[in-house]
């Protein structure tokens, strides 16, 4: 069972070292620990000081591109280099390394295939009251769209299965975190929380400059990410407001032509007629919107697949490479007791 930590990292040079001390080096049912960065463009010694930490793998982007590519580039890495596991933190040591072992043990009892981590808001000191609340709201509009009981959806620290890993999907360029329940809860993974505790703020948070921006943003990406799982759903409620405000003004333009006072209310039936028609055509949106979304089911379904094939070529690959390695005999020719240049290796003569 081997087990990748991936972290993003847009110029950490001053707290990755601390977040990289803190990841355990063993666990219990994991073989092998491995350690994967994504650099995101930084313009500081990101990148040196993960290798000489020891960091096994890098991702890098030539310019910053977001944390939710970043991300899945490093979901990629992860894949690639045979990740059963992958455990996604933060660079800036938010939370503590030694509640790994928590985040992964559903994963290893095969209750789950993705693992969140729900930190104490309440208790944490240098969340504001405004952004507690924001965090707690958030969560609940997670929780309806994506039908899941996850408690705490803006956390990142979460683990995948090998298997959840590649059905995963981000299309928006803001945060992986909440797009990744909702669809979750759709296609119906397995999905839980673990509590983690959490360590003192070493930097302000970069993922957002103020509250309301931030609140903008992540209804805009929930509200998206609703209208891809759920369009007819969507588009339904959204056709229903039109539509029965229209039909309440018909039904007041047929009460006063049946008292025959109909002749000054025409422009009420316009407007009636005018609010089913954007009803009605706001419900046929929709339904080309489900058939659009039963094909992208289709297209996930052969990515998965393509993904599935490619990856484990490229693994078996990997491993056949270093058993190679290990099972090398190397000839050599002998003189006056010392060994001189191989002649030949195994499988070359």
């Amino acid at each position: 069972m081997k087990l990748i930590i991936q972290i993003p990292c847009y110029n950490e040079a001053q707290t990755l070292e601390i977040a990289l001390n803190d990841l355990p080096k063993t666990l219990e049912g994991i073989d092998e620990i491995e350690y994967l960065i994504i650099n995101d463009g930084s313009q500081d010694e990101t990148v040196q000081v993960a290798k000489r930490w020891g960091v096994h793998h890098v991702v890098n982007f030539k310019q910053n591109k977001g944390l939710a590519k970043g991300f899945m580039a490093g979901i990629d890495g992860c894949l690639r280099n045979g990740a059963d596991i992958i455990v996604n933190t933060d660079a800036d040591n938010q939370y503590c390394g030694s509640d790994i072992r928590k985040l992964i043990q559903p994963i290893l009892d095969g209750r789950a295939d993705m693992v969140i981590g729900a930190r104490p808001i309440d208790e944490t000191e240098h969340f504001s009251y405004i952004k507690k609340k924001l965090q707690h709201f958030g969560s609940f509009v997670v929780r309806k769209a994506s039908n899941t009981d996850i408690p705490d959806a803006p956390s990142g620290f979460r683990a995948f299965s090998r298997e959840a890993a590649m059905h995963i999907n981000v299309v928006n360029d803001y945060t992986y975190t909440l797009e990744t329940i909702v669809q979750a809860g759709r296609e119906k993974m397995a999905i839980t929380s673990v509590p983690i505790r959490t360590n003192g703020e070493l930097r302000p948070s970069r993922l957002f400059h103020s509250i309301w921006g931030y609140v903008k943003k992540s209804m805009l990406t929930i509200l998206r990410a609703y209208m891809m799982y759920k369009p007819l759903k969507c588009f339904t409620y959204l056709a229903s407001v039109p539509t029965m405000i229209g039909l309440v003004i018909g039904f007041r333009y047929l009460y006063y032509i049946a008292s025959g006072t109909a002749g000054g209310h025409v422009q009420s039936l316009i407007l009636g007629c005018t609010l089913i028609i954007i009803g009605f055509l706001t419900l046929m949106i929709g339904l080309v919107a489900d058939v659009i979304a039963a094909n992208r089911k289709l297209l996930q379904d052969t990515q998965y697949h393509a993904r599935r094939s490619e990856y484990e070529a490229i693994y078996a690959q990997k491993k056949l490479e270093k058993q190679l390695e290990k099972e090398t005999v190397r000839t050599y020719r002998v003189i006056n007791g010392e060994d001189i240049e191989p002649l030949a290796e195994a499988g070359e003569g």
